[in-house]
């Protein structure tokens, strides 16, 4: 069940994708924040409706047991809100989308697996692929700034921005994969549903900071229901991390970079939502990493 787990995952997070980039508003620079609020909000309703429906009991400690991944991917998530502000170059980098190859190398390098020939291809034939995917999309966004009519802002046009973000966000979110492996799947540290009300609590208490933080401090206004499209992100960002949890929690090492395509799905749903085409090369790279999927999918079997 790891494989179609992690394929929901995929399949909610390149959706959650696509909303936050229409969310994302580059003259807000707040934009990132308000993200963080949402995302927290939707994430302790979740968690609050998942434990009352199932019948669990929490234990706060667990948040605190818990915390170095929290912290991890929460802070990686917040960089990656900021560095939408940035996307008019930044967008789709290949360094960001390299989370995925960065935790199995890590969970291969520091525990004992025995991956198959199919599972070894699947795996490089997928991170690859997310590679190539977002080399396009780079170009395809360098072009359409050079084709616009009007000056862009020269803040959006700095590769310092453009390289920090994804880069931190890789490593951040690679170390934080890398870290889940290890409570969920290798030394089982903590339980799947333990694991995931402790992130999702985590994530709201954070909302609410955030919130106090931009309300009293910086007195910005904040109207949730204006905030529609960001909450579509944070319904899909909370629903792959449901099913996340438990794809991490069978088979870390091929679930992380097969989830990190995430971003071919959000090419894809791009083109159905926002009626954008895609060209013969990027056809050929999302064929390449369907290719992927369906090894790792055939490897689950065998």
């Amino acid at each position: 069940m790891w494989f179609v787990f992690a394929l929901l995952t995929a399949l909610a997070w390149g959706g959650a994708d696509l909303f936050y980039k229409k969310g994302s508003d580059s003259h807000d620079r707040y934009s990132h924040i308000k993200i963080v609020i949402v995302v927290g909000l939707v994430m302790g309703i979740h968690a609050t409706a998942y434990m009352l429906i199932q019948g669990l009991s929490f234990n706060p400690i667990d948040m605190l047991r818990y915390l170095p991944v929290s912290a991890l991917y929460i802070l990686s998530m917040t960089l990656g809100y900021i560095g939408l502000r940035y996307m008019e170059l930044s967008i789709a980098s290949p360094v960001q989308n390299s989370s995925g190859a960065v935790t199995a190398i890590l969970l291969f390098i520091f525990f004992t697996h025995d991956l198959s020939l199919i599972e070894i291809l699947g795996i490089a034939i997928i991170t690859c692929g997310v590679v190539g995917i977002a080399v396009l999309e780079k170009r395809a966004e360098h072009e359409a700034l050079q084709n616009h009519s009007t000056q862009i802002d020269r803040k959006y046009q700095i590769g310092f921005m453009a390289i920090t973000f994804p880069i931190l966000y890789c490593l951040i979110d690679g170390l934080g994969t890398f870290a889940d492996g290890i409570y969920l799947d290798e030394l089982n540290l903590i339980s799947q549903d333990a694991a995931l009300l402790a992130y999702e609590f985590t994530f709201f208490i954070c909302a609410v900071l955030a919130y106090t933080y931009l309300k009293f401090v910086k007195k910005q206004p904040f109207n949730l229901f204006r905030e529609r499209v960001k909450g579509y992100a944070a319904i899909l960002e909370t629903t792959g991390q449901f099913f996340y949890v438990f794809a991490m929690s069978s088979n870390a090492i091929i679930a992380a970079p097969l989830i990190a395509s995430y971003s071919i799905f959000s090419v894809i749903l791009s083109r159905i939502f926002l009626k954008e085409r895609l060209n013969a090369k990027q056809y050929a790279v999302v064929m390449i990493v369907i290719v992927g999927i369906a090894l790792l999918g055939l490897a689950d079997e065998l």
